[in-house]
């Protein structure tokens, strides 16, 4: 009888970490999770998943090489992925350093706690496509130079080459996930997306804010969450390491995420949105797109939901939240 595979999350408690623990119970494995303190984290999404009685929970931080190594060595899991780290772009040009730390310093860690181990855990790392800023209006793919915008971005950067480093280097089967934007309910307020979406629900239901929005003309690729984390997974199982673009291939404007939103609703956007240049980034990416012809090919995947059906999922999900 094959014993059940140990998968070790570290960012368990945000929206891919949830999805994916989710996603990987359905394959009978045993899910540990990192979060950097179990007594004071929410663990909103497992909970709004209903696995938080089903994950066993550690605590570390991604910036103290000890407490690593230690949950890592304690655990032995077959795979690793790291989803953690400091998650907003926006938020990075209020804290760079923060930011910089908890993603580059802790994918350093993770690869180096593997290395000073000599496991053989199979390790996935979310790279992201703010690592590729502006690509001339055309589609990024693996080979697309990267040119961060950001202090995200900047760490997103260090931290991949980090993972090709160490894979290449060390011979660790070791990738990453340039994943586009994705979505869903368990987003966390502070994200346009959801932003957005609530305050359209609000809206709807008879509130008379108004939604105030900073740069409509940005073009972004945006996926849904739960088949993002399929792909992760996927990575994993292949003979070799590499690193894939995860994206949809399809490219919308804010303004056509604001008007498809208010439109699921019955309503006109114009009606209701105003504009602050307060809101603008001091530096953005204009057009984002992926594209996934490696890992349609090499892994078989592909997305089932664009961004139309993402937009019904999360308004239908807003309004049983904000009807509960």
């Amino acid at each position: 009888m094959m014993k059940n595979k140990i998968a070790l999350i570290f960012g368990i408690s945000g929206q891919d970490g949830g999805y994916l623990a989710k996603f990987l119970l359905s394959k009978k494995y045993l899910i540990h999770g990192v979060s950097r303190d179990i007594e004071s984290s929410n663990f909103s999404s497992l909970k709004v998943l209903n696995i938080l009685n089903q994950v066993v929970l550690h605590s570390a931080s991604l910036t103290d090489f000890h407490t690593i190594i230690k949950v890592i060595e304690t655990v032995n899991p077959d795979e690793i992925y790291n989803l953690s780290g400091q998650s907003s772009v926006g938020l990075s040009f209020i804290q760079p350093i923060e930011t910089i730390e908890s993603i580059t310093i802790g994918v350093t860690n993770i690869l180096e706690s593997l290395r000073f181990l000599k496991s053989s855990a199979h390790f996935y790392n979310a790279s992201s496509s703010e690592c590729f800023g502006d690509t001339n209006n055309k589609p990024a793919n693996e080979g697309t130079p990267f040119h961060p915008k950001s202090p995200y971005a900047i760490a997103k950067v260090a931290a991949h080459w980090q993972v090709v480093n160490y894979r290449e280097g060390y011979k660790m089967f070791a990738c990453s996930g340039i994943l586009f934007n994705h979505e869903s309910p368990l987003r966390q307020p502070r994200f346009v997306t959801r932003k957005i979406i609530s305050t359209v629900v609000r809206i709807s239901l008879g509130s008379h804010e108004r939604l105030t929005l900073g740069d409509l003309s940005i073009y972004r690729d945006w996926g849904w969450a739960p088949d993002y984390v399929e792909a992760m997974w996927m990575m994993l199982q292949q003979n070799q390491p590499d690193d894939y673009v995860i994206a949809t291939g399809q490219s919308y404007s804010l303004k056509d995420f604001v008007s498809m939103s208010f439109s699921e609703v019955g309503l006109n956007w114009k009606d209701y949105v105003d504009f602050d240049s307060k809101l603008c980034r001091p530096s953005e990416i204009k057009y984002s797109c992926g594209d996934i012809t490696k890992a349609s090919i090499k892994l078989g995947w592909m997305t089932a939901n664009t961004l139309p059906s993402i937009i019904e999922k999360m308004i239908a999900a807003e309004k049983t939240l904000q009807c509960q």
